[in-house]
């Protein structure tokens, strides 16, 4: 096979047909079949020891239940093992095997691959970080990197890794376990602002051979105050699902394959990308953080994707995450914080500052506490308040949770209609500085408030009060709304889709919500400044 993916067909024959008959992927290609009931949480999935990496049903070919023939076509990536199938009867919660299929492998199964961008601790350094199958001991990581028309030179990239122990619980310790392989990062430093630069992953062996990444190209970021064209993308809870059919563990982000090739289509009109918490959904099921960031690779290749933690990032019971449900799988943020880079302080404290031409962000972790006279309220305070808004006149608050306003069904359910005492925490905060917009995930669904203060709209344009926006539609299962709709909300949609700001200049911001499915513009505002 090749070196990133590769479409297998899979032919299978058996006496007698059933409707729970089912094939698995396996990687690595050796696994153990036995039964492992209670492993897996409540979710649908085959209940074994050796989770697969995806499953069809027998019966998802045409023909089989008739004959007891059929065909079916896998989409695989590189994921650094190999990989076998196996012939399962008895459904998914009493599988038992029949067959399992010859080994099959990658060209190069240990290649540098999905390479994704994000921006440094300074406007004018860019991170690039890939997984490969390359230890320190083996071979030297690197990105080569420059102008057209320049001499590249090469940037050196950290290498780190995490096993078993290193996560807090069940599945992810456990039938859901993989090896995750090793996470580099390069620093790109002192780049000329929005000028064109190339550049390719790579790594040198000890014999000087080069294993060579596909070249790739991106845009370096304005500079704080830069007047200029400048686009920001942003949505939550986006997850991912398979091109070829086929099932996975926690398998309910129907829409994830529709946001993410709306965002590639228009990804010529795309200068950064937020997505802001409940990343891959991989929920203890490691395997899954490979299937996510191939997915997203042509667009995290591209422009800059910056994250933020989500409660199916990090949340698990007594791991200091705020929150105590099991959300993340065991995970507790561990890969997400090494597969992705962010400017963070503090690896686990998940909340940072990002300066961006006229834009600063101030993105918020939910998931630690945020409550008035902690380390993070502190950092939000230094955050908002110290922007030079003549300079960079948009300000934006960014977190995963709803510490704002949402009408979402569980959040109005108890008249809150956000997280208990956010805005109690927060309010404040955002009016003391006079932040512009806040974006938040995690209700599944689209919804946008007037500029809005203690429950009451205000005059836009005095800055008096923040335009609240719920873009958690990115692909997961959509939440439901409240009956009625507060006084101010001004807009809400239950589907799929992702938000997109556009600033050209310090007197106007416009915000534009857009469908998943088409990609057109539903909702829209623009903000006017003296």
């Amino acid at each position: 096979m090749g070196e990133d993916t590769a479409w297998v067909t899979v032919e299978f024959k058996i006496p007698r047909a059933s409707d729970g008959d089912w094939i698995g992927v396996f990687s690595p290609s050796n696994f153990n079949a036995s039964t492992c009931p209670g492993s897996h949480g409540s979710g649908p999935g085959p209940a074994i020891c050796s989770a697969p990496i995806k499953y069809q049903f027998a019966n998802y070919s045409s023909v089989y239940n008739r004959s007891g023939t059929g065909a079916l076509k896998f989409q695989l990536i590189n994921q650094r093992q190999d990989f076998s199938f196996g012939f399962f009867t008895g459904g998914l919660s009493n599988p038992a095997l029949v067959a399992v299929s010859n080994r099959i492998v990658f060209a190069n199964p240990k290649a540098p691959v999905y390479p994704r961008l994000a921006l440094g601790k300074t406007w004018n350094e860019m991170t690039v970080t890939w997984t490969s199958g390359y230890g320190i001991s083996e071979a030297h990581p690197f990105v080569e990197w420059g102008m057209k028309g320049s001499h590249p030179v090469h940037a050196p990239a950290d290498t780190v890794t995490f096993g078993r122990e290193s996560l807090c619980g069940e599945p992810a310790r456990s039938v859901g376990w993989r090896d995750p392989g090793f996470i580099h990062t390069a620093f790109l430093k002192n780049l000329s602002p929005e000028k064109e630069y190339y550049y390719k992953i790579g790594h040198t062996l000890h014999d000087g051979k080069v294993v060579w990444g596909k070249p790739k190209s991106f845009r370096a970021p304005p500079y704080p105050g830069q007047k200029s064209l400048q686009r920001v993308v942003i949505f939550g809870d986006m997850g991912k699902d398979e091109r070829d059919g086929s099932n996975e563990y926690q398998n309910y982000q129907p829409a994830s394959l529709n946001t993410t090739d709306a965002l590639i289509r228009d990804l010529d009109n795309t200068d950064i990308v937020f997505h802001i918490g409940d990343i891959s959904y991989a929920n203890g099921y490691l395997s899954q953080w490979d299937q996510f960031t191939q997915q997203v690779e042509p667009i995290t290749s591209r422009v800059p994707y910056m994250i933020a933690s989500g409660n199916h990032e990090r949340d698990f019971p007594n791991s200091g995450s705020l929150y105590n449900g099991t959300d993340s799988g065991g995970e507790c943020g561990v890969p997400a914080e090494t597969m992705y880079y962010a400017p963070t302080e503090k690896r686990d404290n998940f909340w940072y500052s990002m300066d961006y031409g006229m834009f600063r962000f101030c993105v918020a972790d939910s998931e630690h506490d945020w409550r008035e006279g902690t380390e993070q309220y502190r950092f939000l305070d230094r955050c908002l308040g110290t922007v030079d808004r003549p300079k960079q006149p948009w300000l934006v608050f960014i977190a995963h949770r709803v510490l704002g306003y949402s009408s979402g069904f569980f959040y109005g359910f108890d008249g809150a209609f956000a997280e208990p005492m956010a805005r109690q925490s927060l309010e404040g905060l955002w009016r003391r500085h006079r932040v512009d917009v806040a974006f938040y995930g995690h209700v599944h669904q689209y919804e946008r408030t007037c500029p809005v203060y203690e429950e009451r709209c205000v005059p836009d344009g005095h800055g008096q009060g923040t335009v609240h926006v719920v873009v958690g539609g990115g692909g997961s299962h959509l939440s439901s709304f409240t009956a009625v709709a507060p006084p101010w909300s001004v807009y809400r949609e239950m589907d799929y889709g992702f938000g997109k700001l556009t600033a050209s200049d310090a007197r106007s911001l416009q915000f534009e919500y857009r469908r998943s499915s088409d990609g057109k513009v539903y909702d829209s505002f623009t903000l006017h400044r003296d």
